[in-house]
């Protein structure tokens, strides 16, 4: 990167990690280096270190906890950006509403409305991401979705200025929002939920994470579900009635606790990692004839 453009980011509010392991940022634990993550701590120095980047030519990625992510062997050229700081925010607005940034783990949203004896988001209690990234992807378990519970979302455009969707603007849709795809960054989003008693809240929260444990691998490094629903059917049911429960490439393996999982088994690479998901696409659409779409974000 350009000398004079170092020099500006080190002016910013920001924390700067130069050749910083990805392994260290994805739930994967797979990753190249990254030539800078830069953990932006305010608006102000997010939209500074945006138009930074574009009269620099620098590349950059935005990166929330890394949950939904396979970052390259060769790791990310340019710019990571994490959200951290005022990004980190959570308040408590009227109307049972919750106002949340962008960098704050679903976990600490689901905590807080806990506290707050607000009901609507137990479903997302145990989905690893950040807000942002649960927004971005309409994130969603256990027969609920984030549509449900989002009233708007505030984001940063190209051009470092702050606009907001309400309502049907999102276009939320199965893993899809109207931020999907596109460059705008999500700042924050505003939650509308439900009074209920704490201890129904708690119940409820309980008995999702007891099924997440006796379901889910958990325990072992992964991008959560691997591929998206197809149609009609569900994508771990296919994979295992074509025997490839444990499968391994690499240090890659088909989690034997659930097909739809691939985990991080023993050092596995990226490259370990995209091999299995073809094989796994190629066995399943010559055995059943169904064409599974990957969930997980290529990067790097």
């Amino acid at each position: 990167m350009n000398e004079k453009f170092l020099e500006l980011l080190r002016e910013q509010e920001a924390e700067l990690y130069f050749d910083e392991p990805m392994s260290k940022h994805t739930t994967f634990h797979i990753g190249g280096n990254a030539d800078c993550l830069c953990e932006v701590k305010t608006k102000k120095a997010l939209k500074n270190i945006l138009q930074m980047c574009r009269e620099y030519d620098v590349p950059y990625f935005i990166i929330g906890l890394g949950s939904n992510l396979l970052v390259s062997d060769d790791g990310i050229r340019g710019l990571v950006i994490k959200l951290c700081g005022e990004f980190n925010a959570i308040t408590l607005l009227e109307d049972n509403t919750i106002r949340c940034g962008a960098g704050v783990t679903l976990a600490g949203l689901c905590v807080f409305a806990r506290k707050m004896s607000l009901s609507g988001l137990e479903f997302a209690w145990g989905i690893p991401g950040s807000v942002g990234g649960a927004v971005y992807m309409n994130a969603g378990a256990y027969d609920g979705e984030i549509k449900e519970v989002v009233k708007e979302a505030r984001y940063l455009d190209h051009d470092g200025n702050i606009h907001r969707f309400k309502g049907a603007e999102l276009d939320f849709s199965y893993r899809h929002s109207v931020f999907t795809d596109t460059d705008n960054i999500i700042i924050d989003a505003v939650f509308r939920l439900e009074p209920k008693k704490q201890e129904l809240i708690i119940e409820r929260m309980q008995e999702l994470m007891d099924r997440r444990k006796a379901k889910q691998p958990i325990n072992h490094p992964s991008a959560g579900s691997v591929f998206k629903r197809p149609t009609g059917y569900y994508a771990a049911a296919l994979i295992e009635e074509c025997g490839l429960k444990g499968y391994t490439i690499g240090g890659a393996c088909v989690s034997p606790k659930h097909s739809g999982f691939i985990v991080n088994d023993n050092n596995a690479t990226a490259e370990d990692v995209k091999q299995l998901i073809q094989y796994i696409r190629q066995v399943v659409r010559e055995q059943k004839g169904v064409e599974l779409c990957c969930e997980v974000k290529f990067v790097g």
